[in-house]
């Protein structure tokens, strides 16, 4: 796939071209297509166009439920931190002492972004999760997880206090690892970053040791059918975490690919703990779940998560799709580490993908992208726009859309006219009212 720049067709052009190939998207009833499209894929990955817009959270929801319910898909695994979301996978599978309500657990999760998760749109899929899983054997019941990689220390932290419980033996191990990258907490991780350029690799042994051990205790300590997995799960981040401080300070792809690398090993483990069989959904940014081949990070020496497993499982057993608006509000911050926002997204610019749909006049559908890969039409490397959770509309222009041939980096794609900011617990007043969370009239 080459991502090479060319005369883009005018807007209205390309607009006319897709209208009749576009499918409305109102109620539930309208997704019956995508799950005929998704047959038998063994991952199915659902993008966002923002970590802060109401509108891609519940339109996964409803995907993944019909996925689940229907097609038997194990679990959620999702762009968020492993010991989080844990707490969140073992309250929706009713485990013994894992929180009363989904709006109790969430509100715990304190590490910024906190909206990713922390919001009433996740507290109505949690509970639908709870409500599923309750007749079913546990290991029949679906899972919530995180893929990231950015917990450290709080896996270094689950990992002890599991340890005190099940192996005090193995503690000192575990406790060794934890002081080696103490000095470094409060500057998450930059510190031992510039550390390394005195020390190669200041805590590589420890975290090595760590993973050795609880690999090695492993088949002793599998009373919980699931703690022992995360034990692991928690030893890899710490490993991988390791490599990813120590890549910050070079910057460029490096860092970029070991945390998409490090979701690819996630994804694989959890799809090998739940069986030969087992089916996987994913929600990440689009830039992790489109096919970094069909855009410009190709050209930076980046792959992201959807590519990688393309290669690993198949075009015909994953399925991409991506989702993106014309216009709307988001919530993000303005700066890192500071204070979420409600903020308006403007129009798309001209030319971009989110302009050329928007002309289709078609206000929420979507379309199948893989039917159009040979047509020319469609054949351009052009802006798709991407908001993280920094985000400034004023310039969104300079940065925010990233240049894309649409049928080679998505299976299919969902576009709504306008999407509306996310209802974040840590944001909006805490009570215990869910506001409205389906995305249509039910």
């Amino acid at each position: 796939m080459q991502t090479q720049q060319s005369t883009i067709h005018p807007t209205q052009r390309v607009a006319d071209f897709l209208r009749p190939h576009i499918f409305p998207l109102q109620t539930a009833i309208d997704i019956d297509t995508i799950l005929d499209r998704i047959g038998d894929a063994k991952i199915v990955m659902l993008g966002e166009a923002s970590h802060g817009s109401h509108e891609y959270y519940t339109w996964r929801s409803t995907i993944s439920q019909r996925l689940i319910h229907e097609k038997g898909f194990n679990f959620i695994a999702v762009e968020g931190d492993w010991p989080d979301c844990f707490k969140l996978n073992r309250y929706a599978k009713n485990y013994p002492e894992s929180g009363t309500s989904a709006y109790d657990v969430l509100h715990s999760f304190n590490r910024w972004p906190t909206w990713m998760w922390a919001n009433w749109e996740t507290v109505a899929l949690a509970e639908w999760l709870y409500d599923h899983n309750k007749s079913l054997p546990v290991n029949k019941k679906a899972g919530f997880y995180g893929l990231d990689v950015y917990s450290l220390w709080e896996s270094m932290e689950a990992i002890i206090n599991y340890l005190k419980k099940a192996d005090p033996a193995a503690l000192a191990v575990a406790e060794r690892a934890f002081q080696c990258f103490q000095p470094y907490r409060r500057d998450e991780g930059t510190g031992y970053a510039y550390a390394s350029l005195l020390v190669p690799e200041p805590c590589t042994q420890e975290v090595v040791a760590l993973l050795s051990e609880v690999r090695k205790k492993s088949p002793q300590n599998n009373s919980d059918y699931e703690n022992v997995f995360s034990t692991e799960q928690n030893a890899h981040i710490a490993l991988n975490a390791e490599k990813y401080y120590r890549a910050m300070l070079h910057g460029g792809a490096e860092t970029w690919n070991i945390r998409d690398s490090h979701m690819m090993e996630t994804l694989e483990k959890l799809l090998h703990f739940h069986g030969k069989k087992s089916k996987a959904i994913v929600w990440a940014h689009n830039t992790h779940i489109g096919d970094a081949r069909a855009t410009d990070m190709q050209i930076s020496g980046m792959h992201n998560l959807g590519e990688l497993a393309r290669k690993k499982f198949g075009n015909s057993n994953v399925f991409l799709m991506g989702f993106g608006s014309y216009q709307g509000s988001v919530i993000a911050a303005s700066r890192w580490g500071e204070e979420p926002q409600h903020m308006h997204v403007p129009p798309a610019v001209t030319n971009s993908w989110e302009d050329i749909l928007h002309h289709t006049d078609i206000q929420n559908g979507f379309l199948f992208l893989n039917d159009f890969a040979d047509k020319k039409i469609l054949d351009q490397a052009i802006g798709h726009r991407a908001i993280g959770v920094v985000y400034q509309p004023d310039s969104e222009r300079f940065g925010n859309y990233v240049p894309s041939v649409l049928p080679y980096r998505y299976d299919a794609f969902v576009f709504f006219e306008h999407t509306k900011a996310l209802h974040a617990l840590h944001v909006q007043p805490d009570g215990n009212q869910m506001p409205e969370t389906y995305p249509f009239g039910v």
